[in-house]
């Protein structure tokens, strides 16, 4: 059984981060199929390539794709002139190369170009890619990078568009970017950011609690988010001044250059219409079967596939070919174009991992909780092109607090979980146990009489007067409810006796789920740069433990 939250590795110090661990079966936020991963692989184990707690599973990983022939001389150059282009750190840039090796493999992740670096979970994605990759040179004496791939083919621009920060009253402030010329129609990475984003970086800082890194963090930012430069381009070189000194490749998947690697895999796509989305709903309902419901319910009629020339268009089959938008093509005239043009098209989420795993030696995906529902959905889909499928490794989770917050939880026993409930209740206990235990003690002993009392009396009054048992119940209920009146006041008191707890319970409510939603969903990593500084990732690093089935409350 889950052991309870609270109970669990209590905060250890550790120079000056400490941390404890919750159970991911008693994180409430988290999908379920995150815990059975973790504690229960076996379970699911036919949908995916192997238990990544396995060192077998590793070494057969990565025999597999170390034997799988791919154009790395090719991707390695494309990744040069894209880090060239982006001035990315040296460290990166020497990653780089180690993927023309071909013995060496890659541990990947990635995420959508969210404004000004993204929330949380994208740099604790990047850090538990990072630390793969070392513990895999470490443990199988195999060349190893973590790969970064950069989303930005959506058109949707809203998912991207804003940045939640905590200001100096620990009150959210979601800075939300201007939206430039051709937003929600063009897709993101062919979004040139205009001269309005100046304004939103002076709008950032100013809802900052201001520290002695807020000047730095935003000439970082400024540097990367400015005008004339593309959305994707922006996010791309953040991530290298934040993550390249440590060896992360930033990958800019909407790269035309990187376009003709996966164009096979485009024309078999098309040359097999709806094969990729049967093995998808088949896995998905092998995924029901073992009570997860799957995250991708794919379309029949659908290719995984979408069409680039002039927007980003879904393409449909039907019997006579495909649908792109209003026009009409014949299988073997989209397949010629796919072959020739590939920079028209642009994988779903079903058939990007295939590009993703083709275009480099994937040896494990870090997935967040939700990608780790559909990449259950891909087995069938990776056979059917003859790509290696990779082990998936579930990301860090995480929630930082302060030195003040870990007090609160520890001081009061406090599990993480009861934050997340935006009203009182939480609190209302929490006060309701500071009360002196003799008071409390004396009103359930009230409760406890008037209720044995009053029903003898309603019980007697019927050999007096039957008609008089209805009065008694009403005045076992007003005495019932006068005294619950009671206790409210009790509480009442309490608040105002004790302000200060209340501020405790606020304040680190406000840090661990703003806006009543995860913190590493909600706060940019922003926020954290700016309250702790560059040090930030190196304690993270070093600090954040490479283990499944726990979400771990770090303190800074």
């Amino acid at each position: 059984m889950p052991v309870e939250p609270t109970a669990v590795d209590r905060l250890r110090g550790r120079g000056e981060t400490s941390r404890l661990s919750i159970d991911l079966r008693q994180v409430p936020w988290l999908r379920p199929l995150a815990g059975e991963y973790a504690f229960n692989f076996n379970h699911v184990a036919p949908l995916y390539a192997g238990d990544p707690a396995s060192p077998e599973a590793w070494r057969e990983t990565i025999q597999r794709v170390q034997q799988h022939v791919r154009s790395r001389g090719e991707i390695t150059r494309i990744l040069e002139a894209q880090q060239t282009r982006r001035g990315a750190p040296p460290a990166a840039i020497a990653a780089t190369r180690t993927l023309a090796d071909p013995r060496s493999v890659a541990i990947v992740t990635g995420q959508q170009a969210g404004a000004f670096g993204g929330p949380l979970f994208t740099l604790l994605k990047a850090i538990t890619a990072l630390q793969l990759a070392r513990q895999t040179v470490q443990t199988h004496g195999t060349p190893a990078v973590a790969v970064f791939w950069v989303d930005a083919e959506d058109h949707d621009w809203d998912e991207v568009a804003t940045c939640t920060v905590l200001d100096g009253n620990f009150q959210p402030r979601t800075i939300a970017m201007p939206a430039p010329d051709g937003a929600g129609v063009l897709p993101i990475a062919d979004l040139v950011l205009d001269a309005q984003v100046e304004g939103t970086l002076t709008e950032l800082a100013s809802a900052f609690a201001p520290t002695d890194f807020t000047e730095s963090v935003i000439a970082g930012l400024g540097a990367a988010y400015q005008p004339g430069a593309r959305m994707a381009d922006a996010f791309a070189r953040w991530l290298d001044a934040l993550l390249g000194p440590h060896g992360l490749i930033v990958f800019e998947s909407a790269d035309r250059a990187a376009k003709p690697l996966a164009a096979d895999v485009f024309v078999r796509e098309l040359s097999a219409p709806g094969r990729t989305a049967a093995l998808a709903a088949s896995a998905g309902e092998a995924l029901t079967a073992r009570g997860h419901a799957p995250q991708v319910v794919p379309q029949q009629e659908s290719a995984a596939l979408f069409h680039l020339n002039g927007g980003r268009r879904s393409i449909r089959h039907n019997d006579a070919g495909f649908v792109v938008g209003e026009q009409s093509y014949t299988t073997a005239a989209l397949a010629r174009e796919a072959s020739e043009r590939p920079e028209h098209f642009s994988p779903n989420v079903l058939l990007r991992p295939i590009v993703q795993d083709t275009l480099f030696p994937t040896v494990a995906y870090v997935a967040g909780p939700s990608e780790l529902a559909y990449l259950g959905q891909l087995g069938g889909v990776y056979k059917q092109f003859g790509v290696p499928m990779p082990l998936m490794y579930p990301r860090a989770t995480a929630t930082l607090v302060d030195s003040a917050t870990a007090r609160f939880l520890a001081k009061h026993d406090f599990a993480l979980q009861q934050l997340q409930a935006q009203d009182e209740s939480a609190l209302n206990r929490l006060l309701e146990s500071q009360l002196p235990k003799s008071l409390e003690q004396a009103v359930k002993d009230a409760e406890h009489t008037i209720a044995r009392s009053m029903e003898r009396v309603v019980e007697e009054m019927p050999a007096l007067d039957p008609t008089l048992a209805g009065a008694a119940r009403t005045v076992r209920g007003k005495m019932e409810h006068e005294l619950r009146t009671l206790h409210s006041k009790m509480i009442h008191a309490a608040k105002k006796r004790d302000e200060t707890l209340r501020r405790q319970f606020t304040r680190a409510q406000a840090q661990t789920f703003p806006l009543g939603q995860p913190q590493e969903r909600t706060l940019g990593v922003v926020f954290f740069l700016n309250r702790y500084g560059p040090a930030l990732v190196d304690r993270l690093l070093e600090e954040l433990p490479l283990e499944l089935g726990h979400h771990w409350v770090l303190t800074i």
